[in-house]
């Protein structure tokens, strides 16, 4: 059964309804009632001993993006894989890929992301309440893929509070930078006893324009325009979900379509098509007799298919299939203790059919039991974790490519992990906080049995069957210090890898029938470097300090916020830096209130990063500089935020260090330059 969802319709829908929902609407969309940080504490609390940065409503609407990756760029600790103005998912500590867990409403998004950088996430910010990013040893409830953190993107399309009467929103933006376009319209409603849940949003970009003139060969594209060559998109989605409500529980399903179509950057006629379909259920019940106080159950059934277009002709086509189930029970206190214990189960069959398929069919099955332990204390809180996995990945070949023939086979692997933490609150104002945390990850199927040209990253890449657990040892320590407005945030982390599962150059060659070629013919045409996954020693360290200080209150109020972070990665079995880390990062905001008026200009600088691995390429320092300013208007139970966002004011050239781009398609892919966007969000 196929969901489609045109926003137009939806968007109108929810604008007229304005003009009768005022009587009716009784609990608003924006809400007034604090965000309660889920990712970082499933017992519910709004305080963690980890590193947990949030982005709400208001955040997202006025420095919401195309891509998560890029939404989220700038985070304490957080920049993005930047794979052109469609494509890009989280780089956190200076991990990426699978080391990173991107999830939708704690559960799995099952797509190929992951798997190459051109592979976009199927989620976008105009369909999103909240997203929580959650760094360091923690995320080990999520999985020991998720040893360098997670990303939550949190959604209501299962109503999990009861619904009285209409409420909703609706959203129109544009922007002159990419000429964007979208709409997105959200209705929800309730009787007490049941809840209705409606959203859809639609995306139109161009390409994106760019402060140097670039080479376009794409038919009716102008040669030498200052635009990213075929960087414009589409994308449409939507949801429909329901739930029903009893004194001590709920339980209720959705389902939810995303399609985008977007063009690669890397190549001037190769474009995708995306399309997944998502089924979830999702129930709790809560003062169980017993030892358990409540259980919480997510089912979900995804559907995913990427297709590669070159010109009008079909591709590659990859797609993955698969389920996710979690279980969390909550236990009464046991000796001051205060925690859950669960299980979590997922499967999911990927296949790749086309020239282009560097990785086999196959299938990954896991499972897991975890547990989350809090102790409350007189001076702070401490909090202890497990994670014992058992995973299954099976190769089943292609019965197209002969090449996946060798190495077919299955492995098993058995990760378990553990952290613990604690925060100590010596005064009302300061508090002390530490973490620490041994984790294994399973390698992926690609990292297993790859082998097969890969033109994201420009290589030959060649999956090794023999890898073992990737095991790490990681610690962070903080200070924080809050008094009224202002604040002081510190983090410095480490992260000691044993067995760090990298693509690591081999100075070897392969034709486009994967046969051996001399270096001689390395720029040949269809000539690629071999790159072989490879277990290698690894450390990171690093440092995140954010803070706010209040310069002014009076009839109005001016806030100074400031932020830096820096990550030093090394390959410790050759001695060279790891690839694609960011820089050094120090950023400041000026934030001016004044009742239902708010401004922002703020600059951040990225130093050059010039430590970097042979065959990766320098990136030269630039300072990108923004401002906007929101209004708030209230209109009986109506409220109207109008917002107006430039970027990159000075149209600065700049090329992300933590993009493969830089190395493979140099030039063809800075950031994007000066753009101007105006939205409004109407809730009611």
């Amino acid at each position: 059964m196929t969901y489609s969802f045109r926003l137009s319709a939806l968007a109108c829908a929810s604008l007229a309804s304005l003009s009768f929902s005022n009587a009716r609407a009784q609990n608003a969309v924006s809400g007034s009632s604090p965000e309660i940080v889920i990712t970082g504490n499933p017992l519910g609390r709004d305080s963690t001993t980890v590193p947990v940065s949030t982005m709400g409503r208001a955040e997202l609407l006025e420095r919401g993006q195309s891509t998560l990756g890029e939404t989220l760029n700038g985070l304490p600790g957080v920049s993005s894989t930047y794979f052109g103005p469609n494509a890009s998912r989280p780089t956190i500590r200076g991990l990426d890929g699978d080391r990173i867990r991107v999830l939708n409403n704690s559960a799995s998004s099952l797509d190929a992301s992951a798997l190459s950088y051109d592979h976009a996430v199927p989620l976008d910010v105009l369909s999103t309440d909240r997203v929580e990013v959650l760094r360091g040893p923690a995320a080990l409830l999520y999985g020991g893929s998720a040893v360098g953190g997670v990303v939550n993107v949190i959604d209501n399309r299962i109503p999990r509070e009861a619904v009285s009467g209409l409420q909703g929103k609706a959203q129109l933006q544009a922007g002159t930078g990419n000429d964007e376009r979208s709409v997105a319209g959200l209705v929800e409603a309730g009787n007490g006893r049941y809840a209705l849940h409606l959203d859809g949003f639609d995306r139109r970009t161009g390409d994106v324009r760019v402060p140097v003139a670039l080479g376009c060969t794409k038919p009716g594209a102008p040669a030498n325009a200052r635009r990213i060559c075929n960087s414009a998109s589409t994308a449409q989605g939507g949801a429909i979900g329901a739930s029903t409500f009893w004194d001590h529980g709920y339980l209720g399903a959705s389902v939810n379509t995303y399609q985008s179509d977007y063009g690669t950057v890397a190549e001037d006629e190769v474009t995708i098509g995306m399309k997944t379909t998502r089924y979830a259920l999702e129930g709790q019940v809560r003062q169980l007799p017993g030892w358990f106080d409540s259980v919480k159950a997510r089912l979900s059934h995804t559907d995913y298919q990427h297709t590669e277009f070159e010109g009008a002709e079909v591709g590659t086509v990859f797609a993955n299939k698969g389920q996710d189930l979690r279980i969390e029970a909550r236990h009464r206190p046991l000796a001051a203790w205060q925690g859950v214990v669960g299980v979590q189960t997922e499967s999911s069959h990927f296949s790749a059919v086309g020239s282009e398929a560097f990785a086999p069919f196959s299938r990954t099955r896991s499972q897991a039991l975890f547990v989350h332990e809090e102790l409350p204390t007189t001076w702070g809180q401490v909090t202890a974790g497990a994670r014992w996995e058992t995973v299954r990945v099976e190769s089943m070949g292609n019965p197209e490519l002969d090449r996946f023939d060798e190495g077919m086979g299955t492995r098993k692997f058995t990760p378990f992990s553990v952290a613990a933490g604690a925060v100590f609150k010596f005064s009302p104002n300061w508090s002390l906080t530490g973490n620490a945390g041994v984790t294994q990850r399973a390698p992926k199927d690609y990292e297993l049995f790859a082998n097969g040209p890969h033109l994201a990253t420009n290589a030959w890449e060649k999956g090794h069957k023999d890898l073992g657990l990737e095991k790490s040892k990681s610690l962070d320590a903080g200070v924080q210090w809050k008094s009224g407005p202002d604040s002081v945030n510190v983090t410095a982390f480490a992260s000691q890898f044993a067995n760090y599962i990298g693509l690591m150059n081999t100075g070897e060659y392969r034709d486009e029938e994967g046969e051996p070629v001399g270096p001689q013919a390395a720029d040949d045409e269809g000539v690629l470097p071999l790159q072989l996954y490879q277990g290698v020693k690894a450390q990171f360290k690093g440092l995140e300090v954010s803070g706010r200080q209040r310069l002014w209150q009076g009839a109005s109020t001016l806030d100074f916020d400031w932020r830096a972070d820096t990550v030093r990665a090394t390959n410790e079995s050759s001695g060279e830096p790891l690839p694609r880390i960011a820089p050094m990062r120090v950023g400041a905001t000026l934030v001016h209130g004044q009742g239902p008026w708010s401004a922002r200009l703020g600059a951040d600088r990225h130093a050059a990063q010039k430590r970097v691995p042979d065959g990766s390429k320098a990136t030269a320092a630039y300072t990108l500089v923004n401002a906007s300013v929101s209004y708030r208007q209230k209109r009986d139970a109506t409220v109207l935020n109008w917002f107006a966002r430039m970027d990159n004011l000075t149209n600065e050239l700049a090329y992300s260090a933590s993009s493969i781009l830089t190395s493979t398609a140099f030039g063809k892919s800075p950031l994007p330059g000066r753009s101007f966007k105006l939205g409004v969000q109407a809730t009611f």
